[in-house]
């Protein structure tokens, strides 16, 4: 089996713990601005500290970047600033399991946008596993109440989605900033963006919260505990996804990343004794399906 895709299954399963300890502060009064602040606080040191180690390991200096390096990087960063808010919020409002589900939209809006801004050409049957894939979001986004109450275009349908459409623009922007690194080894490439990126997002938050929501930084810093842990997992997931970027496509990478959804469904059974239903079970298996046929098909 490739290393690619042995670092993916790893990073899903890493992901799927740092969403369940964030779920978690949600208990502890924190916003959802704080809750996903703390998924950047302390992963910026542990970033550099470990570029740092691994240039000191190696004996090299720090590789040199072009101009594109950082957009893609901040392209990254704030995709997945913004991906992490709607997901977190979307926690409020739905199950864990299906919470997940809603953000595995990504490839297929890539997919959609690929034939609308590129030209790229889908087969008949590809369409048909678009199709397939929206009706699973359809299921999805039952409201509790039912169909009757009129409400499709819900809250969670439009966070969900959102979430999956700007972490698949954070997969491109992290795979464009590992390939602008000048070096042949894929691990200090994905490292160096990955410094580069949490420093800009644990910034990028400071300043925003600061303004927005005044307090609630020093809220996260005195839960610490806590946010550590969900900062630890994030950077080790993170690093997963930057390392498996830098050696493959950003697409498959993204469809054997899938298999977090198989992990979200024993962390909302088991964890937060949540049962989905049999309709949600439906709709997460037929999005499942047509994620894995859009990969093949491509």
């Amino acid at each position: 089996m490739d290393a690619w895709v042995i670092i993916s299954v790893l990073a899903a399963a890493v992901q799927t713990l740092r969403f369940m300890l964030q779920k978690q502060l949600k208990g502890l009064g924190l916003s959802t601005g704080g809750a996903t602040f703390s998924r950047f606080l302390f992963a910026a040191p542990l970033a550099v500290a470990a570029l740092l180690a691994l240039l000191l390991g190696l004996g090299q200096s720090l590789p040199s970047v072009n101009a594109w390096f950082f957009i893609y990087a901040v392209i990254g960063g704030l995709a997945q600033i913004l991906a992490t808010f709607c997901t977190v919020a979307l926690f409020s409002r739905r199950s864990f399991a299906v919470g997940i589900a809603f953000t595995k939209t990504e490839t297929i809006q890539v997919a959609l946008l690929s034939v609308l801004l590129l030209g790229d050409g889908v087969s008949l049957l590809g369409w048909l596993a678009i199709i397939i894939g929206t009706l699973g979001v359809l299921l999805l986004s039952r409201p509790p109440e039912g169909w009757r109450s009129g409400k499709l275009l819900n809250a969670a349908t439009g966070l969900g989605v959102l979430a999956g459409a700007l972490f698949g623009l954070a997969a491109i922007g992290y795979r464009g900033a590992t390939l602008q690194v000048d070096s042949e080894l894929a691990v200090l490439r994905a490292v160096t963006a990955l410094a580069l990126a949490t420093s800009f997002q644990a910034l990028a938050m400071t300043l925003w919260l600061a303004w927005r929501e005044p307090g609630e930084v020093a809220r996260v810093v005195r839960s610490w505990r806590k946010t550590a842990l969900v900062a630890l997992t994030g950077v080790m997931g993170s690093a997963g996804w930057f390392i498996a970027f830098s050696l493959q496509n950003a697409a498959y990478v993204r469809s054997v990343g899938q298999i977090e959804l198989i992990f979200s469904i024993l962390v909302s059974v088991l964890v937060f004794r949540e049962r989905p239903s049999l309709i949600e079970v439906i709709g997460m298996g037929l999005l499942a399906a047509s994620i894995v046929a859009i990969i093949l098909l491509g």
